[in-house]
């Protein structure tokens, strides 16, 4: 081989060192990147950040347990009538996401039915935050997976208040494995009749009552995008999750309703707590591009966007991904 390609390379490899040669220097006396573990604070106001205190919870988890307490009132947020005399639904609203959302709607004008499992106190929390923003609030208490409570909710949710505009699917269960032959068929059920049967059963409930105008927005996941190594049948249902709004979205479209998807990344609820071991709990959302998880206040105006018709008139059948920039983690 002509020699003159020998030459010609190693004085690219020579180059190559000369400009790593300064930076590897520079590294090496500042110790390195010294922003590269801390958290990112680009918010109204500042976020809890890893580490966490150890902490590990039953399911389906309670929020008045975690530690800090996840941050859902969205003081800063001020209200301007983005869903003025509406009616919405929200599954898994005692806590979370869900309650975040719950209350930015009624900031901005609409009356919320709070569906939750077992979680009374949670859910009553969440109907006293609904009721200090000047709005009604109605608990209902059953199981997604069955599709009489589905429609039992949607009845209960008319005769409260005569209307339903916005309906959003948001209860899940989430139990992680370390090896795949952990996943017993009755994990895989129940997550699957949770988070893939809870959600056709609401949406298929609710259509015929709604009317143009109306919103479907459902919680997708950054593991229904990027997939997670031990979230197998959880990343698989958020997968479908997205699939079947950018497919209803299509389907409802000549009806006037809107079906959109708000795909979060780490976000610190009851449901991470009562799956993660205690260890993993303190470390959580630190993968992420922020080193943080989100707090619940910073993913609800995505939920208030997508259901506005006022905001998001031209938009059905998209995900909106809410995930720190992701890292990973």
């Amino acid at each position: 081989m002509d020699r003159s390609f020998t030459r010609d390379a190693e004085a690219v490899a020579d180059h190559e060192r000369a400009i790593q040669a300064p930076i590897d220097r520079k590294e090496a006396a500042s110790g390195g990147d010294e922003q590269s573990d801390q958290a990112v604070q680009a918010g109204a106001r500042p976020y809890p950040e890893p580490p966490f205190p150890k902490q590990h919870q039953r399911k389906p988890g309670d929020e008045s347990r975690l530690d800090p307490a996840p941050l859902y009132d969205a003081p800063f947020w001020k209200g301007s009538g983005k869903l003025e005399g509406f009616a919405a639904l929200i599954t898994g609203a005692d806590s979370g996401i869900g309650r975040a959302v719950a209350v930015l709607f009624a900031r901005e004008g609409a009356h919320v039915a709070v569906c939750h499992l077992d979680e009374d106190q949670d859910a009553e929390e969440t109907r006293k935050a609904v009721e200090a923003e000047g709005r009604r609030a109605i608990v209902l208490q059953g199981d997604v997976a069955d599709p009489a409570f589905s429609k039992a909710a949607v009845k209960a949710t008319l005769d409260a208040f005569g209307r339903l505009d916005v309906v959003v699917p948001n209860a899940a269960f989430q139990e992680h494995v370390e090896a795949f032959e952990d996943l017993t068929y009755d994990h895989f059920d129940r997550t699957l009749k949770t988070n893939l049967y809870g959600y056709f059963n609401l949406t298929q409930a609710a259509v015929p009552h709604m009317k143009p105008g109306g919103a479907i927005v459902m919680t997708g996941s950054v593991t229904g995008l990027m997939g997670n190594k031990d979230l197998l049948d959880y990343s698989l249902t958020k997968g479908g999750i997205h699939a079947f709004a950018r497919s209803l979205g299509t389907h409802l479209a000549p009806r006037g309703i809107r079906v959109n998807v708000v795909a979060p990344g780490p976000v610190w609820t009851p449901l991470n707590p009562a799956d993660k071991s205690a260890e993993d709990v303190s470390t959580f959302g630190s993968q992420t591009v922020m080193k943080r998880p989100a707090q619940p206040e910073e993913i609800a105006p995505a939920f208030v966007f997508l259901a506005s018709p006022q905001m998001s008139s031209f938009i059905t059948g998209e995900i909106l991904p809410i995930i720190g920039g992701y890292g990973g983690g």
